[in-house]
């Protein structure tokens, strides 16, 4: 309430001063006046980005034991099912040497009692036992020969090796984290937008997720290949309103790494939009005015809806039309109803003096 009362005592100053003569004041100096040019141009957003590989995962071991021999090193590029690590396999070695004894055992032991169940010597529930006794050898086979086969190590994708966490000698517990590896032949990226841009990006893009995106790296170099938004999360962070963007970036000379951050860069399109010089604008309370100046010379304040802002200038999306006419300078030398002297400069020409020009 507060807020709303300081609104309009401040909007007060500007038009209580009515439509009587002896309050009007005319200035002898010219100012200038300009209009909106309506034209198609774009926006451009960053985002702060999280950079990561698409696969990125610890190698653990999953057998104790001493680690025999090492077969990579730290950075290297490895193939899917290069052999990395091999742990002694000696105790593993016996134990399947084992377990392939107590199969033959069980398998004779089994074929003796089928010989004597086919003569009607032994009951078929003899020969029953004596097969399960054969599965349950068949199957401690079997796990013996996996945990054989966890003493190597083999990369499970084609990717890069990052720093080892163990020596050649170690002593190793199960599940004791020996390296990472990451597939960084794509990357994700990672970004949030607030709730009111993610609405317009959605609304404009009709429900589709392919956005086209850009990078801008720590360095402030742009990354080479450009990126599209593949995936958004399901919900919005409560704490600050904002909803995590993936986008995916092709990376095929390895340039990117897992952990590396930067800034996402999406251009949206504007089409038929005002745009008019920031300088003509001042702002009461987060509310945007201009002055437009009326065919007798007659300032009148405005309030503009903007609808994106550029380097310089914003685009209107409220408030303005291509006929209207407002002050591009001198705003803070003139008030409500008063009377000036102007010269009018072509839209054009405001916004290339800015430096900059409209696309």
């Amino acid at each position: 309430m507060k807020k709303l009362l300081m609104v309009a005592a401040m909007l007060c100053g500007f038009a209580c001063t009515n439509d009587h003569d002896d309050n009007h004041h005319t200035h002898d100096s010219v100012l200038p006046i300009t209009s909106a040019v309506l034209t198609d141009t774009s926006v451009t957003r960053e985002y702060v980005c999280q950079i990561r590989a698409i696969q990125h995962i610890e190698l653990r071991a999953l057998e104790r034991g001493y680690l025999q021999r090492v077969y990579v090193d730290e950075g290297q590029v490895v193939r899917s099912g290069q052999l990395m690590f091999q742990l002694q396999p000696a105790i593993y070695e016996a134990e399947f040497g084992k377990a392939q004894a107590d199969v033959r055992l069980a398998d004779i032991e089994y074929q003796n009692t089928k010989s004597l169940y086919d003569s009607g010597v032994v009951s078929k529930n003899e020969l029953a036992m004596t097969h399960a006794r054969l599965q349950r050898a068949e199957a401690e086979r079997a796990l013996a020969q996996a945990r054989l086969q966890f003493t190597r190590i083999q990369a499970p994708f084609t990717g890069i090796m990052d720093r080892m966490h163990v020596r050649m000698g170690s002593l190793l517990e199960e599940g004791d984290i020996l390296a990472t590896l990451s597939d960084n032949r794509t990357m994700w990226v990672y970004f949030n937008l607030p709730e009111a841009q993610y609405l317009n990006y959605r609304l404009k893009a009709s429900g589709k997720l392919d956005i086209p995106v850009k990078l801008r790296l720590a360095n402030n170099q742009m990354f080479s290949h450009e990126g599209s938004v593949t995936t958004i999360e399901a919900d919005f962070n409560s704490e600050t309103g904002n909803i995590a963007y993936r986008a995916t970036f092709p990376n095929p000379q390895g340039l990117l790494r897992h952990g590396e951050t930067g800034s996402v860069i999406i251009q949206e399109r504007l089409p038929s939009v005002l745009l008019i010089p920031q300088k003509a604008t001042f702002e009461v309370l987060d509310k945007k005015f201009v002055y437009v100046v009326d065919k007798t010379g007659r300032v009148r304040t405005r309030q503009v809806t903007i609808a994106a802002e550029l380097p310089h200038i914003y685009a209107v999306a409220k408030g303005l039309n291509t006929d209207d006419r407002f002050l591009l300078d001198g705003i803070r030398k003139v008030h409500e109803n008063d009377v000036v002297t102007t010269r009018y400069v072509a839209p054009r020409e405001a916004i290339s003096s800015l430096g900059l020009e409209a696309e």
